[in-house]
C-alpha cells in the first residue's frame, strides 16, 4: 500500500504542470497601427498598468511593414518573402493575377497564403481557437478555417466593442467549449493615424478609446471564476508616419512603358519588368531623390525580401516621410518603411500567469507564432521565429 500511494504521488507530481497549463487561456488583441511610443505621447492608463505588472515591449515589423503581410507574419511566424503575401498588393508573376484587398475574390484564395496559421496549428494539436478579423483568418488556409471566425467583407462588421463582448462569451463558455486561444483584431488606432496622422487630437482621441476599451475587457476578465489562469498579450502589426503633401515621389516620368508589366503598391514599390528590361528600370530610379532602388536579389539581407516570385524584380523603398505614387496625395499618416525606423515599431505588452514583470528591448515580429504556441502548449510548426530571443519574458 506505501509504495501504491508513493506512485501516485509522483505520477500527480509530474502531471501537475500539465494540469496547470491544461487550464490556462490565451487572448491576443492587435491594435493596428498603434507606436510603440503612443503610450509617451498620450494618457493610456491601461496599457501602462500592463507595463507596471506584466511585460514591457516593442515589436519590429516585417518588411514591408503593412497590416496584411505583418498580421500574417506573426500568425505563422514567417517573413511575407517566405509566407507570400509580400504587401497589401501585388502581382503574381505565375498566374498574371494581382493580389488586393479590395478584390474579395483574391484575398480569400487560399493559394495566396503560405506557412501555417497558428489556429491550424492549435486545432491539428487538439486545441480550440476563436478568431475575430485576425487578417487570414477568414481564408480556408490548408483545407480548414478557426473553429470560431468572422468574414471581414460580410456587413455589418462587429464594432470593436462587440469583439470584446464576444472575447468575453467566448470565455465565459462551458469548459469544453472554451477556446485555448482567442484572436482579436481592431482598427484603430490605425484608421484615425492614416487620416491625421499619429500626433493629432483625433488620433490621440482613438488611443484613448481602445486602452479604455481594454480596460473594461480586462475588468470583465477578472471576474470570471478562471480569471488567474488567462493570458493577454495586446500588441500591434507597425507604427505611423507623417507624410506632407507635396512628398509623393513619382515614378512613371523616369519609366518607358514597354520596360514594366505593373507598378504596384507605393510604400514599398514593387515594378515587374519585362523581359530584359530590369536593369534599364534600376539605372532609371538609382539616383532619384527620396528613395532607395533595389533589384531585388539585392534588396539588403536584413529586409528578409526578395527571394519571393511575387516580389516586384524592382523595389522602391522611399524615405520616412515620402511615398512613391505617381499621382497627387493628401497629407496623412503612413506606413510600410524600413522596419529599423522607430517610427514603424509598434506595441507589445503582455500580462498573466505565464509572464514575468519585465521590460525588454523590441523584437522581432516573427518571434510571436512561436510565443502563442508556448501559451497555448502546442509545437510549433516550422518558422522564422526563435522564442529563445524573449525567454526572458516568461516564468521558468
Amino acid at each position: 500500500m506505501r509504495k501504491t500511494i508513493i506512485a501516485l504521488f509522483f505520477l500527480l507530481t509530474a502531471l501537475l504542470p500539465q494540469l496547470a497549463q491544461a487550464r490556462r487561456y490565451t487572448v491576443v488583441i492587435s491594435l493596428d497601427g498603434y507606436r510603440w511610443d503612443y503610450p509617451q505621447w498620450y494618457d493610456t492608463p491601461f496599457i501602462n498598468f500592463m507595463a507596471e505588472h506584466g511585460v514591457k515591449a516593442g515589436l519590429i515589423p516585417s518588411f514591408p511593414s503593412k497590416t496584411f503581410p505583418n498580421h500574417y507574419t506573426m500568425a505563422t511566424g514567417l517573413y511575407p518573402d517566405h509566407h507570400g503575401i509580400v504587401a497589401n498588393e501585388f502581382f503574381d508573376t505565375k498566374t498574371g493575377d494581382r493580389f488586393a484587398l479590395s478584390d474579395a475574390k483574391q484575398k480569400l484564395d487560399p493559394r495566396y497564403y503560405g506557412g501555417e496559421p497558428v489556429w491550424n496549428t492549435a486545432a491539428r494539436q487538439g486545441k480550440r481557437v476563436a478568431v475575430f478579423y485576425w487578417p487570414g483568418s477568414d481564408v480556408k488556409v490548408n483545407g480548414r478555417y478557426p473553429d470560431v471566425y468572422y468574414a471581414y467583407d460580410r456587413k455589418p462588421r462587429l464594432t470593436l466593442d462587440e469583439r470584446a463582448d464576444g472575447i468575453i462569451s467566448q470565455l465565459s463558455l462551458p469548459e469544453k467549449k472554451r477556446p485555448d486561444l482567442i484572436m482579436a483584431y481592431m482598427e484603430q488606432p490605425d484608421g484615425n493615424g492614416h487620416k491625421y496622422g499619429p500626433q493629432s487630437k483625433l488620433t490621440r482621441g482613438a488611443v484613448l478609446y481602445v486602452d479604455s476599451l481594454l480596460q473594461s475587457l480586462f475588468n470583465r476578465m477578472q471576474k470570471l471564476p478562471y480569471h488567474a489562469d488567462i493570458n493577454l498579450v495586446v500588441l500591434s502589426d507597425h507604427g505611423m508616419a507623417w507624410v506632407p503633401g507635396d512628398h509623393a515621389v513619382k515614378l512613371l516620368p523616369h519609366l518607358k512603358p514597354e520596360w514594366y508589366t505593373a507598378v504596384s503598391g507605393s510604400v514599398p514599390a514593387n515594378i515587374y519588368a519585362k523581359e530584359g528590361c530590369k536593369d534599364s528600370i534600376y539605372n532609371a530610379l538609382k539616383n532619384v531623390d527620396h528613395i532607395s532602388v533595389w533589384k531585388k536579389e539585392d534588396v539588403p539581407a536584413y529586409l528578409h525580401y526578395g527571394s519571393n516570385s511575387r516580389v516586384g524584380d524592382v523595389v522602391v523603398s522611399p524615405d520616412l516621410g515620402y511615398v512613391a505614387y505617381d499621382k497627387p496625395i493628401i497629407a496623412g499618416g503612413t506606413h510600410g518603411f524600413d522596419p529599423q525606423l522607430l517610427d514603424m515599431h509598434a506595441l507589445f505588452r503582455a500580462i498573466g500567469p505565464a509572464f514575468s514583470h519585465t521590460e525588454i528591448p523590441h523584437f522581432r515580429n516573427t518571434d510571436i507564432y512561436e510565443l502563442i504556441c508556448h501559451l497555448v502548449g502546442i509545437t510549433p510548426a516550422p518558422n522564422d521565429g526563435d522564442l529563445n530571443e524573449i525567454k526572458e519574458i516568461l516564468k521558468p
